[in-house]
């Protein structure tokens, strides 16, 4: 962990050869992509998406360019099946998918290429992203240990063999200033390569918060033979970060909070997230039938640093009784992980008692090891200690630091081997029915360190997953689907015991249509999935604990059509329904948490609405878009269903300029009408505020 900023300098990268079945558009500006006609992608073998029974959202490099996204998240939101979730204090990228999220106090697993991506990866920024899919509904039978709302995948840029790149620094109000950049050319005939980066040191609208991260991407890919190639990438991160936990909230009273206060101590400095990861694959066409793909990822990570977080005990926490006093803990983490996946796939077509069969056969294996090293101090319930406690309007940072004591020290250890298999056979030339199994060996060792004590888990589960496809014609699918899902829980909870299993089950109705009239996309889906052993945070502790059974049932809808040759609209919503499916008792505060109740951040309503418009200004290309987004209210917290998120509106807008054919001027603004607006919550104590108005100028020279 300590060379990952020499590493990029002297290692070339990349992995995961083409973006879809499907061609790839040309872009317009930067990096131009060469026409690709037929390219495998992992889980998915030879059938494109619109002939799957599943709803994909699909956001490409150049939307969030002209958008202006620097941020993973910020281009997560243009889907609206995805609502954002406790980040950990801003640490990481975390979120739920139909209302469904993994452990809150760990990021949200998604796929890279089609590599899980376990560990810890910051605050992920888009500059090495060709396409985020989102893969709703019912498909872990397939991909393995996914949520039941669906799976995102990132499938990154690739290298081209003929020279071309770009350069492009950014502006911004809180002292933001970013750097990025992009290369790639034909080395030899067969040999090409490509890196990219980022690099951002700025201020942020929170005090004391500045933002620190470089991220390098190399790859490189080798044509062997015109039936195989091999590619290599590596993925590079050393994120600099204070972990705060944003405002409280008393009395519901949202409108008197200064939205831009920290309540940490300036003197814990900033949390380190850095990772360096590998990915290798290697692609072989057998046949004008039969592919086959396999390949290797290995990541490093780790999650480091020191915070003062507000106390959440009522009895130990004196702003309830004292307005010039905010108790808090002091805490400190040393987490490392380390990640080892492996795959080897088979996908093709094959005539079966008349039928043609597309079929999938695949098996993977991963070996995941966390170490945890949480430390905390804090007051004595009811005791009024003053000790670590602050003025939240006049805060001194001169007082003695407590010191903290182990409350976690662990080593955890997973192994697991799949195998899975899918068969999509053509009935008739409308109808295809899609029959998929996958099973999972899975053992877990976790060691307490502080008692020593060790406890094991060993576990074989068979998942499967059926789905119908019927034509209406060759732009519109109507199609129904059914899964079931496994994935194991990582951690241990308050009483040091290891965590059963998450469980999952999904159904899901819809319809797709793409280009009819050569000018309308879409698709409309109804969900209904539930879940067991789901964990969320236990806010008093700091760790995990079960849900119990959770449900969630909703439906979507996406429309996208061209007004004109030049302007397009793209319209999203997404109804969400995720409660509890049974009566139960928070076993950190004891509070009983009745059978319907709303699980936390999840809205019921998220939508929004995108103008895209490209015109000539005096003879040079533009571009022009406006976004509004809206998210209903939220739970703020598990254990008090009267403590409410409010719904919000934003408004973006952004614009770019071709001033010749290599510079380009862009310029956008989030937020335009300044809303104050929160975009989750812990707790009432930790509740995140979102950033006001922001704008952000930026040139870019193409070459």
């Amino acid at each position: 962990m300590k060379n990952h900023l020499i590493y990029p300098l002297i290692i070339i990268s990349n992995v995961a050869i083409a973006q879809d079945n499907n061609p790839v558009n040309t872009a317009t500006n930067g990096i131009e992509h060469i026409e690709v006609t037929r390219q495998w992608q992992p889980y998915r073998g030879n059938v494109p998406l619109i002939d799957t029974p599943q709803a994909v959202d699909r956001i490409n490099a150049d939307d969030i360019k002209n958008q202006g996204i620097t941020r993973f998240m910020d281009a997560l939101d243009f889907s609206p099946s995805i609502v954002r979730q406790n980040n950990s204090g801003g640490m990481f990228d975390s979120f739920a998918i139909r209302g469904f999220s993994g452990d809150e106090n760990n990021p949200t697993g998604y796929l890279v290429n089609g590599f899980n991506s376990r560990g810890y990866n910051g605050n992920r920024n888009p500059a090495n992203i060709e396409t985020i899919e989102v893969m709703k509904g019912p498909g872990s039978a397939l991909y393995g240990q996914g949520e039941p709302g669906g799976t995102v995948n990132i499938i990154t840029k690739k290298p081209q063999f003929t020279e071309q790149g770009y350069i492009q620094a950014a502006l911004g109000n809180f002292d933001k200033k970013q750097f990025e950049f992009d290369h790639t050319k034909g080395l030899t005939d067969e040999v090409a390569y490509r890196i990219n980066g980022f690099y951002e040191d700025s201020d942020t609208y929170r005090d004391h918060v500045d933002f620190k991260s470089v991220n390098l991407s190399p790859s490189l890919l080798w044509n062997i033979s015109d039936n195989t190639s091999l590619i290599y990438e590596m993925e590079i991160l050393d994120q600099h970060k204070p972990l705060e936990r944003g405002v409280y909230i008393l009395d519901n009273d949202f409108d008197s909070v200064d939205t831009s206060a920290f309540y940490g101590d300036v003197r814990d400095g900033a949390h380190e997230v850095k990772a360096l990861g590998h990915q290798l694959l290697l692609n072989h066409q057998l046949n004008d039938q039969w592919h086959m793909l396999t390949g290797l990822a290995y990541r490093d990570s780790s999650f480091k640093g020191q915070s003062s977080d507000t106390e959440l005990s009522a009895g130990r926490q004196l702003i309830y009784t004292n307005p010039n006093l905010l108790s808090r803990q002091k805490r400190e983490r040393d987490y490392q992980a380390k990640d080892l996946s492996a795959r080897f796939e088979l996908s093709g077509d094959a005539s079966v008692a008349g039928f043609k069969n597309n079929l999938l056969i695949g098996l993977d294996y991963y070996h995941f090891q966390l170490d945890t090293d949480y430390r905390v101090w804090r007051t004595a319930w009811g005791s009024g200690d003053t000790t670590y406690a602050i003025d939240p309007n006049n805060p001194d940072y001169t007082m003695a630091q407590p010191e903290t004591s182990p409350t976690t020290l662990t080593s955890e250890e997973q192994n697991g081997l799949g195998f899975y298999a899918q068969d999509i056979i053509e009935l008739t030339d409308n109808v295809n029915f899609l029959l998929g199994f996958r099973v999972d060996n899975f053992n877990q060792q976790i060691l307490n360190k502080i008692d020593d004590e060790s406890q094991k888990n060993d576990q074989t589960e068979v998942s499967s997953r059926f789905g119908l496809v019927y034509k209406l014609d060759d732009k519109v699918n109507l199609y129904t689907s059914y899964a079931e899902g496994f994935r194991p829980n990582p951690g241990l909870d308050s009483d040091r015991n290891a965590f059963d299993p998450e469980t999952t089950q999904s159904y899901e109705i819809g319809l797709k249509w793409q280009d009819v009239a050569e000018r309308f996309s879409g698709s409309l889906a109804w969900f209904d999935a539930s879940k067991t052993n789901m964990l969320t945070a236990e806010p008093d502790t700091g760790l995990s604990a079960t849900l119990g059974e959770v449900e969630s049932q909703g439906v979507e809808l996406e429309f996208n059509t061209l007004l004109t040759d030049d302007t397009s609209i793209e319209f999203a919503y997404a109804y969400t329904d995720a409660r509890t499916a049974k009566d139960l008792i928070d076993n950190d505060w004891g509070v009983p948490i009745p059978k319907g109740s709303r699980l936390i951040n999840v809205a019921e309503h998220v939508g929004h609405i995108t103008l895209k418009h490209y015109t000539d200004i005096m003879g040079k290309e533009a571009y022009f878009g406006a976004t509004v987004n809206y998210v209903g209210d939220r739970l703020g917290e598990t254990t008090d269903p009267d403590y409410i998120l409010p719904a919000y509106t934003l408004v973006n807008l952004s614009a770019g300029v071709d001033i010749n054919s290599k510079f380009r001027v862009m310029f956008d603004v989030n937020n335009v009408f300044n809303e104050q607006y929160f975009e989750s919550s812990y707790h009432k104590l930790w509740t995140m505020p979102g950033e006001p108005i922001n704008f952000t100028a930026s040139v870019k020279y193409a070459f």
